[in-house]
């Protein structure tokens, strides 16, 4: 039996057209000017605090809180230069001390928390599973429980009002969260790299550093931007452990400026709320495309 294959015009497929297809109604049209009409809503009522306090930073103490709008009758730019020096030092000094701290922070999260993630994705130890279980418990048990043990600790060690109560816990791979992340990050990183690092002599070290930490930029990118985030806009811990007003970070110099018992100054408190947020601003801005990729290659293996 044969098979004739049909010819002619009655066969002929008519030519595909991509815009006949893909051409948009006018219900998509309105359901996608809603949806965009929601989202630019729903921006604006989110950032309304933020747009009000730079506008209060800009208003005279006695109309703060007398409009809740965004529109200025009476421009004050001198809160800016009363603010920086109302407190005991210029607050650039408090912006160098918290600036101190987060980088403190960021290279003992990067150092320890690497190799940590290392230990538990590429190397088999005694126990292991039981540590990675114990490590991920410890990302649900809140500071304020481990508060008074680490304190007493570092008063006898002579710490309280340094930084190193701060800074040091970091470096010893505290922040649970960053060591799962990289693990994640590790674990997707094929075997072979290391078997064939191995074949030409190098041991775990070098492959740490030599293979795996170049790979490893999206998350090192993720635990930096992550880092600087939180220990900026730390306020509890910074709060217990300095109390000399030469060692305040910018959250407790903040504080500083309310006074319970006399008036508060809140054009200048919301001046320099406006310089503390600047740096976050920034560091969202420019690593939000490093924050977005280090998140999205640690979801699976």
């Amino acid at each position: 039996m044969t098979t004739e294959i049909a010819t002619g015009p009655a066969a002929t497929v008519p030519p595909w057209k991509p815009g006949r297809a893909s051409r948009p109604t006018g219900r998509s049209v309105l359901r996608a000017t809603a949806k965009h009409l929601g989202l630019v809503l729903l921006a604006v009522v989110m950032l309304y605090p933020v747009l009000w306090m730079v506008v209060s930073s800009l208003r005279p103490n006695d109309e703060i809180f007398r409009s809740p709008g965004l529109v200025l009758d009476h421009l004050r730019v001198q809160n800016y230069a009363d603010g920086w020096t109302a407190l005991a030092s210029p607050f650039g000094h408090y912006l160098v001390n918290s600036a101190i701290v987060v980088l403190g922070c960021i290279l003992g999260n990067l150092m320890s928390c690497s190799m940590a993630a290392y230990a538990f994705a590429r190397l088999e130890f005694t126990g292991k599973r039981w540590w990675f279980a114990v490590m991920l418990g410890t990302i649900m048990l809140p500071v304020h429980v481990i508060i008074v043990p680490q304190y007493i600790l570092f008063s006898q060690l002579g710490w309280v009002n340094t930084v190193l109560p701060l800074i040091v816990p970091k470096v010893l791979a505290t922040d649970a969260f960053f060591v799962f992340l990289m693990v994640q990050f590790i674990r997707r990183l094929p075997r072979e790299l290391d078997e064939a690092a191995r074949i030409d002599g190098c041991g775990h070290p070098r492959i740490f550093l030599r293979i795996v930490l170049p790979l490893m930029k999206p998350a090192l990118a993720t635990t930096t931007i992550f880092t600087f985030i939180w220990t900026w806009n730390d306020f509890f811990s910074q709060l217990i452990y300095l109390t000399d007003p030469q060692m305040y970070t910018v959250p407790v110099a903040l504080r500083s400026f309310v006074d319970a018992t006399s008036t508060t100054s809140w054009g200048s408190l919301f001046a320099m709320s406006v310089l503390s947020i600047l740096p976050i601003f920034l560091a969202f801005l420019f690593g939000q495309r490093y924050l977005v990729r280090g998140i999205a290659t640690t979801g699976g293996k």
